[in-house]
């Protein structure tokens, strides 16, 4: 079901661009939105939150199905909230966010222009988030009504916080940090509503369970388990209930050289109203290394298997295009599944301000016999204080049993406070 609002008051917001596309804000012109936002430098008396995001994105395919004409997108997000003071424990959130069309040339995710290629960014208005906390109990905060939910490295359940318009849950979320064992954090929930990044709404029944325990100063050992149950025909085939171990952490080798790792396995099978029988298992393999808090080198396996149409496991709630590559190719696993071999690099430069990222994938199916193809990513971001930042960003992937080629292009401009 389409959700969808007036965007027209938007279009007050573009003069801001030319503040942001430009040098940052002298230091005492920033000083003065903060505090006119911030009703106390903790927020507890409550705040204005405001985000606004310029983005350009260009989409490249090779001639294939369809025949898709090149897409070309400049729009302008806009996120508007305000934070309630603390009373009793309790604090309220409501948040209105709207993305603005400047450019349309493209197909937005809901099929208005099938001739281009997708660049999933509608142009729509909506409630983003509309919730309320409790943190009268020690350690345990409890939040309910609409809300971001973002958990370990947003696998399997997170906001797609890279569309401009992202993914909200209808939820109630109890998050408890444990006395008797420090170290210890429970996440406890229930989904009724998903309010996707295309601005539809998708019911479900979705209890999500994640469990994470510090260990010492080597990392986190977290164990999972999430039961989606979607209720309307269109989606059945991603209802899906998955269980997983990850070791996450990092460790120093001296004052120069910090040692990475990341180990994972989830299992995943069919649930309520899927509509194939299956079990399908994913491997998450991580090392690297960090020089000088400079200079950062990893290599990476991740592995998703399948057996077949609806037999294949899936990550609908994940914010996937952090994963297998930014050309999303595989934002959905093939039949055959996926593995994905990749080696990342990335550099802090000036003074922490500019951070450079380079990515090079080997895909194949999970048999590692089928050559699916290779893609380059590239990205620099670069920061002018706590509230602006400048991206470029770069992908294209050279396509061989899979999909087609595909390059993509994006400029973006963000204000943030």
């Amino acid at each position: 079901m389409r959700r969808k609002l007036s965007s027209g008051c938007l279009s007050s917001t573009l003069l801001a661009l030319s503040a942001a596309a430009g040098p940052a804000p002298a230091a005492g012109l920033t000083e003065s939105i903060e505090e006119a936002l911030s009703f106390n430098s903790h927020g507890k008396n409550g705040a204005l939150k405001l985000d606004l995001n310029y983005r350009y994105e260009n989409v490249n395919q090779d001639k294939g199905p369809g025949n898709p004409k090149t897409a070309n997108a400049n729009t302008v997000r806009l996120r508007l909230g305000l934070l309630s003071p603390v009373f009793h424990g309790l604090q309220g959130y409501a948040e209105y966010e709207g993305n603005y069309v400047l450019q349309s040339d493209y197909n937005n995710g809901l099929g208005n222009k099938p001739e281009f290629t997708t660049v999933a960014d509608p142009d729509a208005s909506e409630l983003n988030q509309l919730w309320i906390s409790y943190a009268g109990i020690p350690g345990t905060l409890i939040k309910s009504g609409r809300q971001r939910i973002k958990l370990d490295d947003d696998r399997f359940i997170g906001n797609v916080g890279w569309r401009q318009l992202e993914t909200t849950y209808d939820s109630v979320l109890i998050t408890h940090h444990s006395q008797a064992l420090p170290g210890l954090t429970v996440n406890a929930g229930y989904i009724g509503n998903v309010n996707t990044a295309t601005s539809t709404t998708e019911n479900i029944n979705a209890p999500i369970l994640n469990i994470n325990y510090k260990v010492g100063n080597y990392g986190n050992l977290i164990g999972y388990g999430y039961w989606l149950g979607y209720t309307e025909p269109e989606n059945y085939a991603k209802s899906n209930q998955t269980y997983g171990l990850r070791f996450d952490g990092k460790s120093k080798i001296n004052d120069q050289l910090t040692a990475l790792y990341t180990a994972e396995w989830s299992l995943q099978r069919d649930y309520r109203h899927g509509p194939a029988d299956y079990q399908a298992d994913r491997i998450n393999l991580m090392g690297g290394l960090n020089a000088f808090n400079l200079i950062t080198v990893r290599g990476a396996m991740e592995q998703l298997n399948g057996y077949g149409a609806n037999k294949r496991f899936i990550t609908p709630l994940g914010t996937n295009h952090v994963f297998q590559g930014w050309a999303d190719q595989f934002f959905v696993t093939p039949n055959d599944g996926v593995r994905d071999v990749f080696a990342t690099v990335s550099a802090v430069l000036d003074h922490g301000s500019l951070t450079l990222t380079g990515v090079f994938h080997d895909f194949h199916d999970d048999t590692g016999r089928v050559h699916y193809g290779k893609e380059w990513d590239f990205m620099a971001v670069k920061t002018f204080g706590k509230h602006y930042a400048l991206m470029a960003k770069y992908a294209y992937y050279d396509a061989d049993q899979f999909a087609t080629d595909t390059q993509k292009i994006w400029m973006q401009v963000n204000v943030n406070f």
